[in-house]
């Protein structure tokens, strides 16, 4: 049995959860205060700041002038930080999020004496695959962490394996990261108390000491917590206090036998609370849009722009950063929390679509203001469909776009609007209010092409790009107040727009690159031939000639893929009660599941050429809510009609499909099942540098039920079907491997509950939290389906589902109308295999020129040649903290060789 022991003392911060940010943040002053005087009185003490550089950020805000004392204790090592900005939920962020969070954190610790150079990871809900990877490739060589190590961990470490191989060797927290407490619950028996239990942890320990974790969620540890150890050192036990970090480096065996590999999701140890997947959709929504906005942004400032905007983006990426937190975006706040995560995100995407527009501003005052330019955010080409705002075309004639190079494309009309914007009568002493709607040449958000002026009448011709000459408000209305005086009495003002429409345009972007079109009328109004097979539709089918779909007689949908494989009864909704709370699902003891439609209308919205559309309207009897005792659903009965929007376009080899309806139901969870063709044992999804295989079954032993519900990012795969996903979503394989369900909604109203079904131990106060219902609230997903016999390798899937969740980015030209329009201008093109390109931004230093970094994931378990082409004459790799690792003269072209599942990241010059 182990005689010794190393108390680390510490706290774990939630820097926001049943109490709102700012309420958390003045408990944190008050702790870390005591921490420092603490520190400062006694030399033997030591502290580690659980991992996140947010809480000492957020402390010196309050607290600027103990900055010099925190720096002199971290320099001494006495206090741990970093590496992180946050302790993040690692499944409801993408991968680069992941990298931002520990370069952020790092860059943070570093200004105030060092980081920890530790994984530290003690209460997220699960690890993702690459983690040991995303580690070693920053030079950090230890992890510990607590929830979802496997039961095959039988000590306490582990060397913890990525699906590339890197490993880290890894602190197993299986008592969790307060193990020390009950040791210290009477100060003078903690020799008797360790010693009991170092005797029933003994097996474990393996002859290092035992760790004894001495700290909770927000508290600092007792002042005289030294004192109380040097008593109970004297008693004949060695007891050492010490950082995590001393710990991991001074006191344990470096080789451990027991290796893991991927993902830790085991609820052996450990809860790990999976349904802060799918609860509170709106804010994995947010997350999705704000990390989508920064990247484009990221990446149109990189190659577009003459501006350095890294300011606001390291404020964006702050906020994003922040929101990741494990009580944040998962959704297990209060509704006051939740809201501030909320308008968090929003703040951080509108903070990053200002630095993208300014950059597309650029190169768009080189495009017509009768054109519109088109940005590629992704390192290949690809056609695009953009929807665009053009006038409509005369009668019988029909519209084109016309390319840069002069090619002539077709033109799909979507919707024309009204052309009379106000149709007035008034006195005329009323005229002039009405002039004071006009701004310079502006009115309703258009401009005055001309006017026209006669006894009492004033129409006004409006344009989105004025052909008629200058206009000179204050001549108008000397015109105005002279035809006024001459004619009094009624008026009538009639304001006019020309004729406009939406036109849906193909567009050929180049990778990473920039492209203009306009769209002028032509003679005939025949449709223009595609380079593709046309989209085309019936009142129950859509086609393009590589997907086919047909609306069941259910609403369902039957489709057929490029090579022939057929989903029969995709879209199903099977609607259930839930009885649990933010953390886990629980059906009720008497479940009520509603499956099938009470109604079915199909209408069809567009039948091509590029685009076909078909909207199915399915009206369902969903209970109300639970009943009081929780464990039925209720006699009162919703109709709730559920939109299901069905698209094909030319070219995809997939079908776009759109869910809508307004939740006025609680208590439940609502799931979209794709049946499969055959039985399967395995599924497959993507995220955080990683397409993760997984089974039918979860792995158990807690208080937890381990239901296989599993996180995915970007798509689900299982057997013949793969699921494109717009943000972070929820899903299971149900029916014994039949069928994949998708969860759209899972509506709670309690953080926690007392009593949970599935769940020994409640996971924190049972405290309201109505919000979570999203009553009243139209619930929205987007998502599309790919038919593949061959899985998700033979789709494509990597590559297609970053062209779903990507739209190129489209603006009006700004230079005068009728010039020319710029040639094409290609960015960065990265040709390979299931590579993913996570990440292109700008990047400077002191000691070299600003280039252009791009990091790469390799998205499969085969080694792959990535060639890279653009304007560059140099390539350096540099870790994941941006340090240089080597050099190479890369005259426009850069061949990398990528090992399976590896990360790569290089600056180009």
């Amino acid at each position: 049995m182990s005689n010794s022991a190393v108390f680390v003392p510490h706290f774990h911060w939630d820097r926001e959860w049943y109490e709102p940010f700012q309420v958390f943040r003045h408990r944190l002053v008050t702790a870390l205060d005591t921490v420092l005087e603490t520190a400062e009185a006694n030399p033997d003490f030591r502290f580690t700041v659980d991992g996140q550089m947010a809480a000492i950020e957020d402390y010196l805000e309050m607290r600027p002038e103990n900055r010099d004392r925190l720096v002199a204790l971290v320099t001494e090592g006495r206090i741990a930080i970093g590496p992180w900005l946050i302790l993040l939920d690692e499944f409801l962020c993408s991968g680069e999020t992941i990298v931002r969070n520990l370069q952020m954190g790092w860059a943070a610790a570093a200004n105030l004496g060092g980081a920890m150079p530790i994984g530290y990871l003690p209460d997220m809900f699960g690890h993702v695959a690459q983690m040991p990877q995303i580690l070693a490739r920053a030079g950090i060589e230890h992890a510990a962490l607590w929830r979802g190590v496997p039961g095959s961990v039988d000590g306490h470490a582990f060397r913890w394996r990525a699906p590339d191989g890197s490993e880290v060797r890894t602190e197993f927290l299986f008592d969790g990261y307060d193990n020390g407490l009950d040791v210290l619950l009477v100060p003078d028996q903690i020799g008797r108390a360790l010693g009991e239990y170092a005797q029933m942890t003994n097996e474990r320990w393996g002859g290092d000491p035992v760790l004894a974790m001495a700290g909770t969620d927000h508290n600092a540890p007792d002042p005289h917590l030294a004192a109380w150890l040097r008593q109970a050192s004297g008693e004949g036990r060695a007891i050492t206090i010490a950082t995590l970090d001393e710990y991991l480096r001074k006191h344990v065996r470096d080789e451990v036998s027991a290796v893991v590999t991927g993902e830790l999701r085991s609820h052996v140890r450990g809860n790990i609370l999976p349904g802060v997947l799918s609860v509170r959709l709106g804010l994995k929504q947010r997350m999705a849009l704000a990390e989508r906005t920064i990247d484009h942004a990221e990446r149109m400032n990189a190659l577009w722009s003459r501006r350095d905007d890294s300011p606001f983006l390291s404020l964006a990426w702050h906020k994003i950063i922040e929101s990741t937190a494990h009580d944040s975006v998962v959704g297990s706040g209060t509704d006051e929390t939740c809201d501030q995560v909320a308008a968090r995100l929003a703040e951080a995407a509108q903070t990053a679509r200002a630095v993208r527009d300014a950059a597309l501003a650029e190169p768009a005052a080189l495009v017509p203001s009768d054109g519109h330019l088109v940005a590629n955010p992704l390192p290949f080409g690809r056609t695009a469909l953009v929807e665009v705002d053009v006038a409509a075309p005369p009668a019988g004639t029909g519209l084109a776009a016309i390319a840069t190079d002069g090619s002539t494309h077709p033109v799909q009309l979507i919707a024309e609007a009204p052309t009379v914007l106000s149709d007035e009568c008034m006195d005329a002493s009323q005229l002039e209010r009405v002039l004071r709607r006009i701004h310079r040449r502006e009115l309703f958000g258009r401009l005055i092409d001309r006017y026209e002026l006669t006894p009492g009448q004033l129409v006004f011709h409006l344009a989105e790009v004025p052909t008629s000459g200058p206009f000179d408000l204050l001549i108008l209305r000397q015109e105005v107040a002279a035809a006024a005086a001459e004619y009094p009495g009624e008026w009538r003002v009639l304001t006019v727009e020309e004729a406009r429409a939406t036109a849906l345009v193909p567009v050929q972007v180049p990778a990473s690159g920039l492209t203009a079109f306009r769209v002028e009328p032509r003679e005939d109004t025949a449709p223009a031939s595609t380079s593709s097979e046309p989209a085309t539709a019936t009142d129950h089918t859509l086609s393009n000639g590589l997907v086919e779909v047909t609306v069941a007689a259910d609403g369902t949908l039957d489709i057929t893929g490029t090579d022939g494989t057929v989903l029969n009864g995709v879209g199903r909704l099977v609607d259930g009660g839930d009885r649990g709370d933010s953390y886990n699902y629980a059906p009720p003891a008497h479940d009520i599941l509603v499956s099938d439609p009470s109604e079915i209308t199909v209408e069809l919205l567009e039948d091509g050429p590029l685009r076909s559309r078909l909207r199915v309207t399915r009206v369902y009897a969903w209970p109300a809510a639970l009943s009081t005792d929780r464990d039925l659903r209720d006699d009162r009965i919703v109709p709730t009609p559920v939109e299901t929007l069905v698209e094909v376009r030319t070219g995809e080899p997939f079908v776009r499909v759109s869910t809508s309806f307004l939740n006025q139901s609680a208590d439940h969870r609502l799931r979209f099942h794709v049946p499969l063709p055959e039985p399967v044992a395995t599924s497959s999804s993507a995220g955080q540098f990683a397409v993760t295989e997984r089974g039918l079954t979860a792995e158990g032993g807690w208080g937890e039920y381990p239901l296989p519900t599993f996180p995915a990012s970007t798509f689900v795969s299982a057997g013949a079907a793969s699921v494109l996903l717009d943000h972070s979503s929820e899903y299971e394989l149900v029916g014994d491997g039949t069928e994949l369900a998708v969860t759209l909604l899972r509506a709670i109203g309690s953080i926690s509950v007392n009593i949970h079904p599935l769940r020994d131990e409640p996971a924190a106060s049972e405290i309201p939290a109505p919000g979570a219902q999203d009553l009243g609230m139209r619930v929205e997903n987007r998502f599309a389906v790919v038919p593949s016999a061959t899985g998700w390798r033979g789709a494509n899937a990597v590559a297609l589902a970053e062209e779903f969740r990507n739209d190129v980015l489209v603006t009006r030209g700004t230079a005068p109308a009728g010039c020319q329009l710029p040639p094409d201008t290609a960015g960065l093109n990265v040709d390979g295999q299931d590579v993913l390109v996570s990440g292109i931004r700008r990047v400077t230093d002191d000691e070299s020129e600003a280039g252009i970094e791009m990091r790469l994931a390799a998205m499969n378990d085969s080694a792959s040649t990535v060639r890279v082409t653009g304007t560059f004459s140099e390539a350096t790799t540099v870790d994941l903290l941006g340090r240089p690792i080597s050099s190479t003269q890369a005259q426009d072209e850069l061949e990398l060789a990528l090992g399976p599942w590896e990360i790569r990241t290089v600056v180009l010059r």
